[in-house]
């Protein structure tokens, strides 16, 4: 008899276990499930639901830090003041020439801005005031993103490395914190895992992310998240693109492609965004150039400005391109995208 109760002990121990082990097993296979749903054609991810943003709330935002860039090494000022102390030689205006060229202007930028002061300049007049003034004059008004009502679709374009990716869910928190429903399209299919930093990013904004898998098409991505963009209600879309750049060419036809698709979509580009990193200095200028070549770019963000240590790159940027600069990256933190302020940018290039 007590062989009876043990066997039918032992019976139960192992049907507890099996038990355990079946539970644990469809857990798995649902988080499978989860996962490929999420890296699956046509996924879609909406922590927005949750945010302030969808529910139009107009939070405001505090902005801290330089809106102009916070380049590390110090201002042009005193050098300049340093170089006229004995009026306005020949060789004083070659040497404004060469500082401006240190300080990343470029050669167009730096003999614009030269002879612009050249022209103002009367003996004794404060030659610090005049390069302020000119540096404002050439950089033009400050302009924020044109959006209107409805869905703004805005597509952003750089070579890899840049911080496109990294400089979308800055924006797209920017714009939640605006009161702005926000979607974001994964149409950087090309490069490895860049899906799934925008994901990471999505969440991170409390935007809505519209992605297929690695190598889909990406015209087909961008029509998927208008038509998702404006079923939610969205005001902006941002649609991310590959930052590859083999040739001219093939880059057109894509960004071109992508444009197409969406007007086909039944929404419109509003701004083209180009993102540049500001310690490229003007190696990036001319891949820059290519894009500006490829897609009418309507705006440049400038990232990486507290990493780098020269401050005149931003000049040559509004000089060389002709499109104005929108924002500037002053940091890694997910607030750490500002307005661009001309006033605040001329300030921290000739201080000290």
């Amino acid at each position: 008899m007590g062989w009876y109760i043990l066997i039918f002990g032992l019976l139960s121990v192992l049907l507890v276990f099996a038990g355990v082990a079946a539970l644990g097993k469809r857990k798995r296979e649902l988080g499978d499930m989860e996962r490929t749903m999420h890296m699956g054609e046509g996924h879609t991810h909406d922590p927005a639901l949750a945010h302030p943003a969808a529910q139009k709330h107009e939070t405001g935002i505090k902005e801290t830090g330089a809106s102009g860039g916070v380049f590390r090494k110090e201002g042009l000022g005193a050098k300049v003041k340093h170089l006229f102390h004995g009026g306005g030689r020949t060789d004083t205006w070659s040497g404004l020439e060469d500082l401006l060229l240190k300080a990343d202007l470029g050669p167009k930028a730096a003999t614009d801005l030269v002879n612009r002061v050249k022209a103002d300049y009367k003996g004794g007049a404060n030659v610090e005031e005049l390069v302020h003034r000119e540096i404002l004059e050439m950089l033009g008004p400050d302009e924020p993103l044109h959006l209107n009502d409805g869905l703004n679709v805005v597509l952003v374009v750089g070579v890899n490395g840049a911080g496109k990716t990294t400089t979308i869910g800055k924006l797209a928190s920017r714009l939640s914190l605006e009161g702005k429903n926000v979607s974001l399209a994964a149409s950087d299919t090309f490069r490895a895992a860049a899906g799934e930093q925008l994901e990471i990013w999505a969440k991170r904004a409390g935007a809505h992310l519209v992605a297929q898998e690695r190598g889909a098409d990406p015209g087909a991505v961008a029509f998927d998240a208008v038509k998702a963009a404006e079923a939610r209600g969205s005001d902006v879309l941002i649609v991310d693109t590959a930052g590859r750049l083999h040739t001219k060419a093939p880059l057109m036809d894509e960004l071109g492609k992508i444009k197409r698709v969406i007007e086909k979509a039944g929404a419109q580009v509003m701004e083209t965004l180009l993102v540049l990193d500001a310690q490229t200095g003007q190696n990036g200028i001319a891949q820059a150039r290519a894009f500006t070549d490829a897609a009418e770019v309507t705006g440049v963000v400038l990232t990486k400005t507290d990493g780098s240590a020269k401050g005149g790159v931003l000049l040559a940027v509004r000089e060389e391109l002709g499109v104005p600069i929108r924002f500037v990256g002053v940091g890694e933190a997910l607030g750490d995208l500002r307005p661009f302020e001309a006033a605040g940018f001329a300030d921290r290039l000739l201080s000290g």
